[in-house]
């Protein structure tokens, strides 16, 4: 009985959802062939994977190249602790309410780089733990924070996708663990 009502729950939010109205979209969605040197191998894929944020504010977006970098049913996923509520929390979005999401902070200036990377491989699946460190803003309000990108690949055969993206920032109470560091020079 529960799940017949779930079901009818669903089932009538999809149906609402056909009649709304489409909402304009600023950042169409706009396909094109990834470059061979970003699919060829895993290091292309996450120089490519950072490449594709860091640009100057004023500069033109590579939205398209970011596109082809990644699976059609991509699931992007923050999470991190809730500073109103304290609660861990997480929020998931698609590549486009990415795209929408993250524009007006890529506009005020944002770089991103990535300071190591553990790699687990087997066959053509592989899980990268990629830390990085960011700034953000422009001058004097420029503010930078680190944290760890979770992600997962997996090889077609013919090329390299992005399946899936995790990532949490550091924070007081979580500190990026030793394992997710350079290591110190000598």
């Amino acid at each position: 009985m529960r799940n017949r009502s779930l079901q009818g729950a669903l089932l009538v939010a999809l149906l609402a959802g056909c009649h709304a109205r489409p909402t304009p979209n600023p950042f169409p969605v706009v396909s094109e062939p990834p470059r061979p040197g970003d699919v060829d191998s895993i290091d292309g894929l996450m120089r490519a994977f950072y490449e594709v944020v860091n640009i100057a504010p004023d500069a033109p977006r590579q939205w398209a190249r970011d596109r082809s970098l990644y699976v059609p049913w991509i699931r992007f996923i923050a999470t991190g602790t809730s500073a109103t509520t304290g609660r861990i929390e997480a929020e998931s979005w698609d590549h486009q309410k990415l795209v929408e999401g993250t524009e007006a902070l890529i506009r005020r200036g944002f770089q991103e780089r990535e300071i190591h990377r553990v790699t687990r491989r087997y066959g053509h699946i592989a899980h990268i733990d990629s830390t990085y460190e960011t700034e953000f803003g422009l001058g004097a309000e420029t503010q930078s924070s680190r944290g760890v990108n979770s992600i997962e690949l997996y090889f077609d055969g013919r090329r390299w996708w992005i399946a899936s993206v995790l990532w949490m920032s550091e924070d007081a109470g979580h500190p990026i663990p030793a394992e997710f560091l350079p290591a110190p020079k000598p």
